[in-house]
Order: C-alpha cells, then sequence, then structure tokens
C-alpha cells in the first residue's frame, strides 16, 4: 500500500487477533494526528485476521526463510502435476508431507513463545495444516501466506492442480450438431475423404485422454485424502497424548516444588537451631576453660596452703621438742 510502511503492516498483522482491531485503531490515530488522512484511511480497512489466519502470518513474519522454501516446493510440485511426472511427483509430495509438518511445529512453537496467544490446546493447527496444504495447489495462497496478510484459513478438498491439457473441450451444443448432421455413408468421397475421420478419431482420443487424466486425478486426490486423514488422527492422538503427559509432568511438578519448598522451610529452621547450638557449644566451651583455669588455681592455691601448713606443724614439732629438753 503506497504511504503504509511494511513494518507496520507487519507490527499490526503479527499482533494476536483479540488485540488487532485496539492496535490498528491506535496506529489511525496516530497517523491522523501526525497529518497523514491516507495512511490512516489504508490502515483502516486493514482487516482482523482469523487465528488460524494469524497464526500463518506470525510463521511468515518471524520465520520468512521457511515459508519462501514452502512456496519453492510449491510451484515445482505444481509443475510436476501439470506435466504428470509420476515419480518426481511422488518425490515432491513426500517432500510436501514433511515441510508441512514441521512448518506446524514452528507454528506451535512460535505461539507458545508470544504472551497472549491462545493456549496450545485451544490453537486451530488443523486449519493452519490446511491453509499450508492450501498454498501448494493455489499460487495466490501461497503469495498471501508469503506476505504474512492473511485474513482467514484457506482449505483444498485435493491435492495439486487438476491436469488439464491443452485439448478441445466437447460441449452439449457439439452433440447435439452431431445428432443432426446425417449419418456418413461409405463410399468414395471428393476432395479429403479422410481428414474428419482422422479429426474425429484425434478429438476422440483427446477425450479419453483428458478423461483418463481427471480419473488418475481424482484417483490421486483421493488418496492423498485418506493419507491426510490418517495423518491427521495420528496427529490428534498424539496431541492429545502429549497433553495428557502435558497436564500430568504439570501435576508433579507442582508436587515437587511444594515437597522442595516444605524441604527448604525445615532446612531453614535446622539451619537456625543449628546457629543456635554452636553459640551454646561456644559459651559452654569458654566456660570449661574458665573453670579448669580456677580449678589449676584453686590446687595450687591448696598446695600452697598445705606446704605451709605442713611447715609451720614441722616447727609447732621442733618447738616442743626444745622445750623438753630443756625442763
Amino acid at each position: 500500500m503506497p504511504g503504509l510502511s511494511a513494518e507496520l503492516v507487519q507490527q499490526l498483522y503479527r499482533t494476536p487477533p483479540d488485540r488487532f482491531v485496539a492496535a490498528r485503531d491506535a496506529a489511525v490515530a496516530e497517523a491522523r494526528r501526525a497529518g497523514d488522512p491516507t495512511t490512516a484511511r489504508q490502515l483502516a480497512r486493514l482487516r482482523r485476521p482469523t487465528v488460524a489466519a494469524w497464526l500463518v502470518n506470525l510463521l511468515a513474519i518471524r520465520r520468512p526463510e521457511l515459508v519462501a522454501d514452502l512456496v519453492q516446493l510449491a510451484d515445482a510440485l505444481r509443475v510436476a502435476q501439470r506435466e504428470l511426472r509420476g515419480p518426481r511427483l511422488r518425490e515432491l509430495s513426500a517432500q510436501r508431507r514433511a515441510v508441512v509438518g514441521a512448518l506446524v511445529s514452528e507454528v506451535r512453537k512460535l505461539a507458545a513463545a508470544e504472551p497472549d496467544a491462545p493456549p496450545a490446546s485451544r490453537l486451530p493447527l488443523a486449519e493452519v495444516e490446511a491453509t499450508l496444504n492450501a498454498a501448494f495447489s493455489d499460487a495466490e495462497v501461497a503469495e498471501q501466506v508469503r506476505a504474512g496478510r492473511l485474513l482467514r484459513a484457506a482449505s483444498y478438498a485435493g491435492f495439486g492442480e487438476v491436469p488439464r491439457p491443452q485439448l478441445r473441450l466437447v460441449t452439449d451444443d457439439d452433440e447435439e450438431r452431431e445428432e443432426e448432421r446425417p449419418a456418413r455413408r461409405p463410399g468414395p468421397q471428393r476432395g479429403r475423404p479422410e481428414a474428419a475421420p482422422r479429426t474425429d478419431r484425434a478429438a476422440e482420443r483427446a477425450e479419453q485422454a483428458e478423461r483418463a487424466a481427471q480419473r488418475a486425478a481424482r484417483a490421486e486426490r483421493a488418496r492423498q485424502r485418506r493419507a491426510l486423514d490418517r495423518e491427521l488422527a495420528k496427529a490428534q492422538a498424539d496431541q492429545e497424548r502429549a497433553e495428557t503427559e502435558l497436564t500430568e509432568a504439570t501435576g508433579q511438578e507442582r508436587d515437587g516444588a511444594a515437597v522442595l519448598d516444605r524441604l527448604e522451610a525445615e532446612l531453614a529452621e535446622l539451619e537456625r537451631r543449628r546457629a543456635v547450638a554452636e553459640q551454646d557449644l561456644s559459651r559452654a566451651k569458654l566456660a570449661r576453660r574458665a573453670a579448669e583455669r580456677a580449678v589449676t588455681v584453686a590446687r595450687r592455691r591448696a598446695g600452697e596452703v598445705e606446704a605451709a601448713v605442713e611447715a609451720l606443724a614441722a616447727e609447732e614439732g621442733d618447738a616442743d621438742a626444745g622445750g623438753g629438753a630443756a625442763d
């Protein structure tokens, strides 16, 4: 759109659909305040995409190289479909299934990284897959996907373009004119007698080839529809199993976190009690050492007193002995 920056458009189309209108209206108001009515009108014409279209746009904006690979493979697949190259078509079809599966997985990851995206269980991934498959059969859808401006999901009943060889189309009017013509009678004819029979045979062969191509295309579409149905059923079963495992794992994580919180609280209490016990032990050690020093001092003093008592007693004995001798 002239006057409208691609960056602003991308910013709007990667906004979740439930906030798209508010973001667009804010951009319109900003453009009007800036004195740019043309850009404001162009912004006002932008329409809100569905959730599935938003997911495809998000893929095109965040991972443009993956979408470019899809468009390139779609071009090659359409060429092989038109030329009815069986081996090449089977090879490209296998690549298509792998590419679409990888892109759907990438969409799931991109949605998980968006804070305002719907929960994984409510993502319309089936519509995303149908849109990506439609891009393989419709060049216009492929271009919308590549541009990242898809408004709604696309779908396609079969796969690939129906082969349309360049043959003459026989209409009901032609058949009526054939019936009105008089029957040819065998016999010699003037001019170019074999021209009409050859033309009829060529037209008949062309019609047969066209009908055979259409039957082959219908059979191929039916086969691929069955294959897609099987893949979808398997994918849905895998999704349900994965969601169940996720719910169980979430519950286990929550229980484990509660146990860890309880153990950490108990550990903190034990650490506090350990600190108190260490302080009590330190005080007890100090008291013991003080008591040991007191005991040592008391013992030394007792020894000194005992020695003094013994010395005094000896002196008294000596005195008593001297007094008796004098008498």
